[in-house]
């Protein structure tokens, strides 16, 4: 009972346009969360990217500000100890470009970014206190005399100028320390967040794959639950079609044992009645005077009247089920209908048959019969055809029928009268295939093949 109101619920149009938007809405939201997680990613990788593009800026121009104050300062004193340790202790030019480089060192300590750390200031500091330190022992020096700056020289340089250089260099290696301590954070923190992106990106790629995969198994029963539904209603409807199909047999069927019925009854009852009514008429004739015109004109009429209507119930039998396609066979039969056709009408109708081996079953010899007359009958009536050729052979494993005419033609795919239904169902009962080519103007063919083996119909 449950599974039924599930079915009956499931096949109602609201319940299939639930479904469906369901469906929809749910692929939607997971593209929707797959653009997103992607935009997201993107400018999350931006950011980073940015911030990575900053930190290596700011520590590239912290060691080239560095680079440049380790330079001076090796510059200026270096200058300064050959200056003290050489013979030429009374240029002034010497001592001057000294003092100058001098000023290049705290230009290069005052050049250095404002954006690092208090330690790094302090240390910056340091370093260009140390420069004016050594700038007002290198002044001291010089304002004394030349024998007595030359006598004190190796002590200066060895004693103030050598340490302080160390020291110097040393400052300058610990604020290099810090930068790359700096450096070694930023990364660090650059390292996290890309973590925390992946993590992020991870798990929206799980939450996709597991959105995907409900949504599939959603999607996967539902066109389960549409191909079952599908498969029934494709089985019910063949189940339709072959009780209608055994209907028409079984109505085919019908029609010609009723035609079979209604010609004998023609032939043999009423047929017979009027011949015999004939006979009485003749011998009613002989029994009156010939002298008696009026009685023997009366008689005359009465006598044309029953031969025409003995003749017209004898086609009109004939037409219903000619006696000869049971007891002559289907070429004679075809044969006469084509002789019958040329009579009434305008039409000439030629028949080439073979002769087929093999004892045929009634309802082949009938369905080719009708097939013939039906398509007769419409190059008479409608293609208005002045010549037919009808063609029965037999092939491998058939019987192939032709009727040619060249009537004025239609178009099949446009033109399905109940006569082409008519032969369409009587060739598919057989298993058989029918083929119509007609163009306006050119005329028509009607092809059929319909099986057989050596014993009939296959």
């Amino acid at each position: 009972m449950l599974t039924d109101r599930f079915d009956a619920e499931f096949e109602s149009p609201s319940s299939s346009w639930k479904i469906r938007w369901i469906l929809l809405s749910a692929f939607g939201g997971m593209l929707l969360l797959m653009i997103f997680a992607g935009a997201d990613s993107l400018r999350s990788l931006r950011k980073l990217n940015h911030v990575s593009g900053e930190v290596s800026e700011r520590f590239s121009a912290r060691s080239t500000a560095l680079v440049a104050v380790v330079v001076t300062v090796h510059t200026y004193t270096d200058q300064m100890e050959e200056y003290m340790l050489s013979d030429a202790l009374t240029s002034d030019t010497a001592a001057a470009e000294i003092q100058k480089h001098g000023q290049e060192a705290h230009t290069a300590v005052n050049k250095y970014p404002r954006d690092c750390g208090p330690d790094e200031r302090s240390l910056l500091a340091k370093i260009d206190e140390g420069i004016s330190t050594q700038e007002g022992s290198f002044a001291g020096m010089l304002a004394r005399r030349a024998d007595e700056r030359k006598q004190r020289g190796h002590a200066f340089v060895y004693g103030e100028v050598i340490p302080r250089k160390t020291q110097l260099l040393r400052l300058a290696s610990l604020v290099a320390d810090l930068n790359d301590k700096e450096l070694n954070s930023e990364n660090q923190a650059l390292a996290a967040q890309f973590e925390q992106l992946q993590n992020r990106l991870g798990r929206t790629i799980a939450l996709t794959l597991v959105a995907g995969l409900l949504l599939s198994l959603a999607a996967g029963f539902y066109i389960l639950r549409l191909e079952q539904h599908g498969r029934g209603r494709y089985l019910a409807l063949a189940r339709s079609r072959q009780e209608l199909e055994r209907l028409s047999r079984r109505l085919v069927d019908a029609q010609e044992a009723e035609r079979r019925s209604i010609s004998r009854e023609l032939h043999d009852e009423v047929g017979q009645t009027l011949g015999a009514l004939l006979v009485d008429v003749g011998h009613l004739s002989n029994l009156l005077p010939a002298e008696d015109k009026i009685a023997q004109e009366q008689i005359g009429r009465i006598k044309k009247a029953g031969e025409t209507a003995v003749k017209s119930i004898r086609d009109m039998a004939l037409l219903l089920r000619p006696p000869m396609l049971d007891d002559l066979g289907l070429v004679p039969a075809l044969e006469w209908q084509a002789r019958e056709t040329s009579r009434r009408g305008e039409m000439e109708v030629e028949v080439h048959a073979e002769e087929l081996t093999g004892d045929l079953p009634d309802e082949v010899k009938v369905g080719i019969y009708r097939l013939v007359q039906e398509a007769l009958q419409n190059a008479a009536t409608h293609a208005e055809a002045k010549n037919a050729t009808v063609i029965v052979k037999r092939e491998r494993n058939s019987v192939v029928v032709e009727i040619i005419d060249d009537g004025k033609g239609f178009q099949p795919e446009r033109t399905r009268g109940m006569g082409i239904l008519g032969m369409e169902e009587r060739v598919r009962q057989l298993r058989g295939e029918l083929l119509l080519r007609s163009t306006p103007g050119k005329g028509t063919t009607v092809r059929a093949e319909l099986p057989i083996n050596d014993k009939g119909i296959g």
